[in-house]
């Protein structure tokens, strides 16, 4: 038995330091993945000595350019795998593809070893996990709770540490509820990022893959393997990426009239607590008119899109209706009753709520909502399964709808030890954005990753040949980094974390440098007439110090700061040029003094 978490942070380090090999690895995984038997989590697993093999051929090569080498990883069975049967949670459905998704193959070149293939609400129709004829999968905290869907197998195949991370689908909330429910990251990209190819459709102009990770670093990293045009997919997009890397700095929360939380005392508080989480981040919380969304979210059921799931699998339905699930086919029967021409009149009532919808976007760089207002039991989904899962889908099915990138992130505890989460969102493209919020949020919430009690990794990686924990570099920040200002989470995204309070020699003077936005302080070095001035220190992943320097803004760089104490340690410091037209703030003794006095405009 191997005692090793499987997240990118740690595989590195212990194959970097020799303690483990693929083969062990590999071995490990599929033995936690055996063990998951009660909870109804995997439909297939790979023979044992098959998956040696190949993860003997791994260990020989060079895991340089690997950026995944080694890394176990599941897939939700509506996705191919080549030699593997593909089910979509329905054995009468049952076909072996001859190629793999696009995205599995890519995820194998990269160096990644898969597992198996997960259990899902049938056909991808469901946010509960009770839909499958392979067993409803249970909730890693509460076996009496759902896990959610229809990506259920995925997210509890990640949350107990089974695999590093596993593919899911995501067309009303998929990707994220279940995230939500097993304390662990759902990124749903972009629609059209990661290729479709190989997937089975639940609505095809709406699927998203989706990725479920331990955190939002190890999310990126996926990302940047599988975020690839791919010409054989029609609903592909030419996208960089992960999406621009904006700068996030007002964050939208909903009127109190449009959050619901469907009668459950403890999760409003825990919302409560995650809005005042970001706003220590440095982020400006702006209160938005959400019902744009929500009315679009109603399309998704209520609407005619239903009749693409009915395109999907109708004629499999009409050969096989004992073979589908009771409340699935119900569905699925349901978009029979739509027209050409409602069609049409829901794309038309679409773009009006899309544009209503842009007025949000005026003001705000990101939304925040709960991923589910509330959780429910496996009986009582089983009992009320209709009414209960729409719940589910309140904050989520307006989402691919409106062309949204989302990220779900662990955000709390309820009193009976089930997991809370929240969501960010934004629009198409900003994903990278996304993930290095919901990273900082992440980390600030103290929370173990998944269910396995382990803790978040100090530093997070986010893509390949990144640095171990103990590869770290000291930084000193002066002004919009320092903890609880607007540029915190950029460095908590990184995996630096803070050290506490410093000065600098008495050989520095301030400027404010108002023309940035945020502003921002600029330090300038000067024998003769400078003073002591206040800052942090922060230690920070050294192979990330290069990504932090990417984003900083001009006249401000990194260069050598000489502290009170003699040390002389990487730190912010400004251009002399452009600090001479800036006002000076020295006389305040630091970027915190002046703006707590007021002086900023």
């Amino acid at each position: 038995m191997m005692d090793l978490a499987f997240d990118l942070a740690s595989l590195r380090a212990a194959y970097s330091a020799g303690t483990a090999d693929p083969v062990a690895v590999a071995r490990e995984a599929l033995r936690r993945a055996r063990g998951q038997a009660a909870a109804n989590v995997w439909i297939h697993l790979r023979e044992e000595a098959e998956l040696a093999a190949e993860a003997a051929r791994l260990a020989a090569r060079d895991a340089e350019g690997l950026p995944l080498y080694g890394v176990p990883f599941a897939v939700k069975d509506n996705i191919d795998v080549a030699g593997m049967p593909t089910t979509a949670g329905c054995p009468e459905f049952t076909y072996l593809p001859a190629a793999s998704a696009t995205v599995v193959d890519l995820l194998r070149e990269a160096g990644a070893l898969l597992i198996g293939k997960t259990n899902l609400d049938q056909f991808a129709t469901g946010l509960v996990g009770v839909r499958s004829p392979y067993g409803a999968c249970r909730n890693p905290f509460d076996p009496a709770y759902v896990s959610g869907g229809s990506s259920s197998g995925s997210a509890v195949a990640v949350a107990a540490g089974a695999v590093g991370f596993a593919l899911g689908t995501d067309t009303a909330g998929s990707g994220r509820v279940p995230a939500a429910f097993c304390n662990i990251v759902g990124w749903k990209g972009t629609r059209g990022l990661l290729s479709l190819r190989g997937v089975v459709p639940a609505c095809r102009s709406l699927d998203c893959v989706s990725v479920f990770t331990a955190t939002c670093a190890d999310a990126a990293a996926v990302a940047a393997v599988v975020g690839r045009f791919d010409a054989a997919d029609p609903f592909s997009r030419a996208l960089p990426s992960g999406g621009a890397a904006g700068q996030i700095v007002r964050v939208g929360v909903p009127r109190p009239a449009e959050l619901e939380f469907f009668g459950n005392p403890h999760t409003p508080g825990l919302f409560r607590a995650a809005t005042e989480t970001v706003a220590t981040l440095g982020a400006e919380l702006v209160e938005i008119d959400l019902r744009p969304f929500l009315a679009a979210a109603r399309l998704l059921y209520d609407g005619p899109w239903v009749a693409e799931r009915t395109a999907a699998i109708g004629a499999f339905l009409d050969a096989n209706p004992a073979a589908i699930h009771p409340v699935v086919r119900g569905i699925i029967e349901e978009g029979r009753r739509f027209s050409a021409v409602d069609a049409f009149a829901g794309q038309y009532r679409l773009r009006q709520l899309a544009r209503e919808a842009e007025a949000v976007w005026r003001s705000v760089d990101v939304v925040l909502t709960p991923t589910a207002g509330t959780i429910h039991r496996i009986a009582a989904v089983e009992a009320d399964p209709v009414r209960l899962n729409s719940q589910l889908g309140y904050y989520t099915n307006f989402m691919n709808l409106l062309d949204l990138a989302a990220v779900a992130v662990p955000s709390g505890f309820q009193p009976d030890g089930l997991p809370f989460g929240v969501t960010l969102f934004a629009p198409a493209g900003q994903d990278q954005a996304l993930l290095r919020l919901g990273g900082a949020l992440h980390a600030a919430s103290g929370v173990a990753m998944g269910a396995t009690g382990r803790p978040l990794p100090v530093a997070a990686p986010v893509g390949p040949g990144v640095a171990s924990d103990g590869d770290t570099l000291e930084i000193a920040v002066f002004g919009a980094h320092m903890t609880g200002l607007p540029l915190t989470g950029e460095l908590l995204s990184l995996g630096a974390r803070p050290l506490g309070a410093v000065r600098t020699a008495p050989c520095y003077r301030l400027y404010a440098l108002e023309q940035l936005a945020p502003p921002r302080p600029g330090l300038v070095r000067d024998a003769a007439a400078g003073a002591a001035i206040g800052g942090e220190l922060w230690r920070i992943p050294a192979a990330l110090v290069g990504q932090l320097l990417a984003g900083i803004a001009a006249p401000l760089g990194l260069g050598k700061v000489e502290l009170a104490d003699g040390r002389r340690v990487v730190g912010f410091l400004c251009e002399a040029d452009a600090a001479a037209s800036a006002r000076e703030i020295t006389a305040f003794g630091g970027w915190r003094e002046w703006l707590a006095a007021g002086a900023a405009p």
